[in-house]
């Protein structure tokens, strides 16, 4: 195979993140299998064609399941809201295709241990967008980690503060809905944290937590597009009720016996996106933080004492993943990179003939912790992982 034609549904914020990757990626990874971007499809006939032709896209479809049908078609890639996420996925395994879903894999257990289940019946490759692992100095963390150089861990900590829906009369928007989000900050934003633990420090035993929606009520929604929408500024206008929590908080404890913390809230005032963690180990640290994601701060008990301190290791130099790839030293990268770079694991895959990592197991483990969390602060008690 020397192409990979595509077939996309969904073209909003994940949507255009994907299509800049697919884009970029024979231009910096010219030797990666060459995504031909064939078919965009959503259901707004004029606003898929508007976006098809801004994003790059041959073709427009307005029905997924004719897209999904197509013999001229080998990857289907989903980024439609999550709700849409398991009859899309079970679709195009039973077709034959390749599957690239973001996440949440689905809005609960049993549908992405269902999903699962049908991809690998199928054969295909299936990827699940978690990002974040994409980022060289995130690869960097997980280098020093593996290698022992931070000796045995002990902490791994982590928060993603957000605050773009402080405001109680921004709109009912997608994402605050139950039924089609699956849940809130938890889902949106702490899945990327459970997923970084499990690469970084490994499998998680147990949760204990707790989550609170600030917000009850919102005006309901006339537009939407990404994290932005617009409502009606009519006082009297009808309201929807917020079903999915504003933050949650919880602890866990690791199979190695190490233990961690993870809070993912929308109501941190002057945070726009804190996607951090920190690693303590018995020979040193680490700590990063996305918003300055060139960077990892590194610390080592083995320094000198008068010079023992956080480093700042910039994760640009040629000693570090895909440094090869892209600028000279000390010329940074940002967030559409780790897309890229995601994409090139994904075709990689694809032509080596193995799973991607991360793969739908990945997402079926994330969903088995988010689950816990809720049985967590729902019967308030500690809850393994092995119960769901």
């Amino acid at each position: 195979m020397n192409q990979l034609r595509v077939g996309m549904i969904g073209y909003k914020f994940m949507g255009k993140a994907h299509s800049n990757a697919y884009r970029a990626l024979p231009m910096f990874f010219p030797q990666a299998l060459k995504p031909e971007m064939a078919v965009l499809c959503g259901r707004n006939e004029q606003a898929v064609a508007e976006a098809a032709s801004r994003l790059g896209w041959s073709e427009i479809a307005t029905d997924w399941r004719q897209l999904v049908a197509r013999d001229d078609i080998d990857l289907i890639d989903i980024n439609a809201p999550s709700n849409a996420h398991k009859e899309i996925a079970l679709a195009a395994a039973k077709a034959g295709k390749h599957i690239f879903c973001e996440k949440p894999l689905a809005l609960s257990l049993a549908d992405s241990r269902e999903m699962l289940q049908a991809a690998e019946d199928a054969g295909v490759a299936h990827m699940i967008g978690f990002n974040y692992r994409f980022s060289p100095a995130v690869k960097l963390a997980k280098k020093l980690v593996e290698s022992g150089r931070l000796g045995k861990i002990y902490h791994f900590r982590s928060w993603f503060l957000q605050d773009w829906i402080m405001d109680p009369e921004f709109p009912l928007v997608w994402r605050l809905q139950k039924d089609i989000a699956g849940s809130g900050s938890l889902g949106d934003l702490g899945a990327h944290l459970i997923d970084l633990s499990h690469y970084l420090i490994g499998d998680i035993d147990e949760v204990i937590g707790m989550s609170e929606t600030f917000i009850k009520e919102r005006p309901l929604a006339e537009e939407m597009t990404g994290l932005s929408a617009t409502g009606s500024t009519n006082p009297n206008a009808p309201r929807g009720q917020v079903t999915v929590d504003d933050a949650t908080l919880f602890m866990a404890k690791f199979a190695d016996g190490a233990l961690g913390s993870f809070e993912a809230t929308r109501f941190a005032a002057g945070h726009r996106s804190t996607n951090s963690f920190e690693i303590n180990g018995s020979l040193g640290s680490v700590k990063f933080d996305f918003e300055r994601m060139n960077e990892l701060e590194v610390y080592f008990n083995s320094d000198d004492e008068d010079v023992q301190g956080f480093r700042r290791v910039l994760a640009t130099d040629p000693a570090h993943a895909y440094a090869e790839a892209w600028w000279p030293p000390g010329h940074t990268i940002g967030f559409e990179h780790t897309f890229i770079h995601e994409v090139l694991e994904l075709t990689d895959a694809i032509r080596e003939g193995r799973q991607p990592v991360p793969n739908f197991l990945d997402g079926v483990k994330c969903q088995a912790v988010l689950e816990a969390v809720e049985r967590s602060i729902e019967q308030r008690r500690w809850v393994m992982i092995a119960e769901m």
